[in-house]
């Protein structure tokens, strides 16, 4: 090898130990710069935060509604301890707004009048639903002063015009006008007709009712017989049976 190759091998040795490498903490600050998301991505990310949304606020409603339900658990039976207040049938504020089976008003103070005509002539529960039943199915327990022939042009079987009237829809025969038409005195009209038939205690209801009325349907009355014992019950409650013994004390 000539002098002059051999300089130049070395010198360019030299020029290669002499090249300085970028230091490593200095490399791995050099990053690449990120591309824009896509509308598919920023989709993705709003779905996302979304749900987390929708959860958070689905915890919180079922949180909420467990502190309710456990409010109810502690008011609702509060409420209910509450006795109800009785009916006394010689006081109609008590009557029930509703009604009893339907009837209200007017028709329960009349039915209240029938039943203290039984109490009166010695006729219990079972006398009372009869004289109840019988009402319902005359008048629908109103006081009303007309009859059939008024209403439909119905005669007896003579031809002659009916004269039905009150609560019973009793004619002339029965008693005055007077009596027929106040609730306690036409039910003691039914009554003492009642006591006089042998047997009614066997018979049964609506058949019992036909032979005191006269009616042209023995069957005519049977419909009312749960609505009058439902009636007959509910106005013989406790208060009821406490104001006739302080009643009949003074």
């Amino acid at each position: 090898m000539s002098t002059r190759s051999a300089t130049g091998a070395a010198s360019r040795a030299r020029r290669r130990r002499t090249v300085t490498r970028r230091p490593m903490s200095k490399r791995r600050l050099v990053t690449r710069r990120k591309r824009p998301a896509s509308a598919a991505a920023i989709r993705r990310r709003r779905a996302a935060r979304r749900r987390r949304v929708l959860r958070r606020l689905r915890i919180a409603g079922i949180v909420t509604a467990g502190v309710v339900a456990a409010s109810l658990l502690v008011l609702i039976p509060a409420a209910l301890s509450h006795d109800p207040v009785p009916i006394c049938a010689a006081k109609p504020a008590t009557y029930p707004d509703e009604g009893i089976a339907g009837w209200s008003g007017e028709q329960l103070e009349n039915a209240a009048a029938i039943m203290r005509a039984g109490d009166e002539a010695g006729f219990e529960r079972d006398g009372q639903i009869l004289a109840v039943m019988t009402a319902m199915g005359e008048s629908s327990l109103r006081n009303i002063d007309y009859g059939d022939w008024e209403a439909a042009g119905i005669t007896n079987p003579d031809g002659s015009r009916t004269s039905s009237i009150g609560l019973f829809q009793q004619q002339s025969w029965w008693g005055s006008v007077e009596q027929r038409m106040d609730p306690q005195g036409a039910a003691s009209l039914f009554y003492a007709r009642l006591g006089r038939l042998a047997g009614w205690q066997d018979m049964e209801p609506t058949i019992a009712i036909h032979r005191v009325q006269i009616n042209s349907d023995p069957q005519h009355y049977a419909r009312f017989g749960s609505d009058a014992a439902a009636v007959v019950d509910a106005l013989s409650g406790e208060c009821a049976a406490e104001e006739e013994l302080e009643a009949r004390k003074s």
